[in-house]
């Protein structure tokens, strides 16, 4: 286990009617930016809810963030902000627009060219504007952490950057708000936090104890809640802690002192820019190819995870990893996310238009050993072809 530093100053405001509670972390001159994606959240009476609870504060608002939030738009939250001077933000929204308001949070006070803040992947952030989430989907982990991703189509670049200076300074995390997701969003959200628990745990082993019974806790978890969560009912408690695992899988914990992957995310990236394919389900792609095609230096935490995760001991060492895999696979099949690049109508040609794309963003070096090239990125994506 390596020597690490753990800091996460997110105050998370959790359970039923707790958008009220903002109130209490806002100053009350503040004039606060208010941002948003569809229509979803006037309509579900979100919006209100939370215009309601920052009662006479000067509010603005700002709508239509995508999806994969991009460049183009959020700029343009960027000049509303500077023009009416606001100094606080309110992320209404999934890991989308969370994603998004980190990047304008850290854009209004920076000078010189906004987009190098992600050419530089958030080295170059020395400030940012304080903000605030109120999550209404479970999936990224954004409302308790520094990451955030951005696409910018007119490139086909999907890059993502990371900066302490855009930690939420509260998430408020009701289950309720899951509620009126469609099973396609509550199907991605419990693959994209699984791919989250696995970059950090499918590794090599390091003596980290804790980290990995989280990790394996956490994995178990999804696969218990996921029936529950993607038949439709509202069902309080699933909802609670399906929203709950998906905050631990990437807020830094379970990655405190061990190797972590992201080339699984990495490659998925260029999946979505080009293809505009979810994210979640690029990361379903990729995961099981990379598993096979790294399965001589992962095998010691795959058999690992083949027992604790999958409960599989029986078999040779191949054997078992392979089920393993296969497991994986079938889990994700039973959401309703496919799995290979052929369910996209996609072929060789794709495989190589990202390798290049992953060559151009200098993704060149990827995984905990930084030994996927381009060529064995290659390998992974004609693994992923079809079954």
């Amino acid at each position: 286990m390596n020597n690490f530093d753990f800091y996460n100053p997110t105050r998370i405001l959790f359970g039923e009617n707790r958008v009220a509670s903002i109130d209490e972390y806002i100053p009350g001159d503040a004039r606060v930016l208010v941002l948003y994606g569809g229509e979803s959240a006037r309509r579900t009476g979100t919006l209100d809810e939370v215009k309601q609870a920052l009662g006479k504060r000067t509010v603005f608002e700002f709508g239509g963030i995508e999806p994969n939030p991009q460049f183009d738009t959020l700029m343009k939250a960027v000049e509303l902000a500077r023009s009416e001077q606001v100094d606080f933000l309110l992320a209404v929204g999934g890991g989308s627009v969370i994603d998004g308001t980190k990047f304008v949070a850290a854009a209004i006070p920076f000078e010189g060219d906004p987009w190098t803040i992600l050419t530089e992947h958030g080295v170059n952030v020395r400030a940012a504007m304080p903000f605030g989430t109120v999550l209404t989907l479970p999936a990224t982990g954004s409302e308790m952490n520094i990451n955030s991703v951005v696409t910018n189509p007119k490139l086909h670049a999907k890059l993502a950057f990371k900066s302490p200076y855009v930690f939420p300074q509260f998430s408020v995390l009701d289950p309720t708000k899951t509620y009126t997701l469609p099973q396609r969003q509550l199907a991605n959200g419990v693959v994209d936090a699984f791919v989250h628990i696995a970059e950090q745990y499918l590794t090599y082993p390091t003596g980290a104890m804790v980290q990995d019974r989280f990790a394996e806790g956490l994995l178990r978890t999804l696969i218990d809640l996921a029936p529950k969560i993607v038949e439709g009912k509202n069902d309080y408690d699933a909802r609670a802690n399906f929203m709950w695992t998906t905050t631990w899988a990437l807020n830094g914990l379970i990655g405190a002192g061990v190797p972590q992957d992201w080339a699984t995310h990495m490659i998925g990236h260029e999946l979505t820019a080009l293809y505009d394919i979810d994210h979640a389900r690029t990361l379903a792609i990729v995961l099981p190819s990379l598993l096979r095609e790294r399965r001589d230096v992962k095998g010691e935490k795959l058999l690992q995870f083949a027992e604790r995760v999958w409960d599989i001991t029986e078999g040779d060492d191949d054997a078992r990893i392979e089920e393993a895999i296969v497991k994986t696979e079938a889990f994700f099949e039973s959401l309703d996310i496919s799995t290979h690049l052929s369910d996209y109508e996609l072929g060789e040609e794709a495989i190589e238009a990202v390798v290049k794309q992953l060559e151009a963003h200098g993704m060149i070096a990827l995984g905990e050993q930084q030994e996927i090239t381009p060529d064995v990125s290659r390998r992974i994506l004609q693994r992923s072809l079809k079954a």
